[in-house]
């Protein structure tokens, strides 16, 4: 089942022109499909709305992204997908030329090809330190190097890739990026530039990609701050799944889906009742 809006109130849903889909927890969990989203996004594909695939994944790349929907059967390609790395990059072949230091997976390092990317053992001379998901690779000296990197350069900038605080694992919650993100910001005293969700200018590169103003636009995500409160900070609406890491007291606290869907399955009907 799905609810038009959370609140009871229909949403103004004739204004609605395209789709952001969140990709784990919406579309599949880890290594296992979500029943019915393959045929909700081939719906989509075959009404000809725009979309598309918007994540925080940072532990792989595109192309390895690319693969995973289409085992799912899920048709798309890399410039379907917009993920952290992607904008990060884009925005530090923009900046002053500097050393870059990635702590990311390798899976998820040619993204950042042709950038002054230094040594994974470096402790000095980075002008950005880029956090994404090592999952069990972080450990104390993992953490204690990205520290000393920021330390050894007061105006070393520290990059975020995406605020996830954890997400969905076959073997229960897992920490994602921001934990490790705030004990860095904690200890070197300076902000992360935050390139994915929740950040507002990641939704705005997604909207402005598929040339359609914010307020036409819908997120479907199963994580209630960085993809529904995260979308509607930027003017979008944001559909909650209750799939993923989705818990009942998520619809407890102060942010309000537009939309609760039961899962990404139920979009077909949910959409067409916003039309109606």
């Amino acid at each position: 089942m799905w609810q038009r809006a959370y609140n009871g109130e229909p949403m103004s849903g004739d204004g609605l022109r395209a789709i952001l889909f969140d990709m784990d927890g919406v579309l599949y969990n880890s290594e296992e499909p979500i029943a019915g989203a393959a045929d909700a996004v081939n719906w989509v594909r075959e009404q000809g709305i725009p979309h598309l695939f918007v994540t925080n994944t940072s532990s792989r790349g595109r192309a390895a992204l690319v693969d995973k929907l289409n085992r799912f059967g899920v048709t798309a390609d890399e410039n379907q997908i917009l993920n952290p790395g992607v904008v990060a990059a884009a925005w530090l072949r923009s900046q002053p030329a500097g050393g870059v230091a990635l702590f990311v997976r390798p899976a998820a390092r040619g993204e950042f090809a042709g950038l002054a990317c230094l040594a994974e053992d470096a402790e000095s001379g980075a002008a950005y330190v880029v956090i994404g998901d090592l999952g069990d690779r972080w450990d104390y000296h993992t953490l204690n190097r990205a520290f000393r990197l920021l330390h050894s350069d007061p105006e070393a900038r520290l990059i975020a890739l995406g605020m996830t605080r954890y997400w969905q694992t076959p073997e229960g919650l897992a920490l994602d990026v921001a934990p490790f993100v705030a004990a860095l910001e904690n200890a070197s005293g300076r902000s992360a530039l935050v390139m994915g969700k929740p950040a507002p200018a990641f939704f705005r590169a997604a909207f402005e990609r598929l040339g359609v103003p914010a307020g036409a636009v819908v997120m479907i995500g199963d994580d209630l701050q960085a993809d529904i409160a995260g979308a509607q900070a930027a003017g979008m609406k944001g559909g909650l799944v209750r799939t993923g890491k989705f818990r009942p007291s998520d619809l407890d606290g102060k942010v309000r889906p537009d939309a609760v869907l039961d899962s990404v399955a139920d979009l077909p009907r949910w959409w067409r009742s916003q039309a109606g």
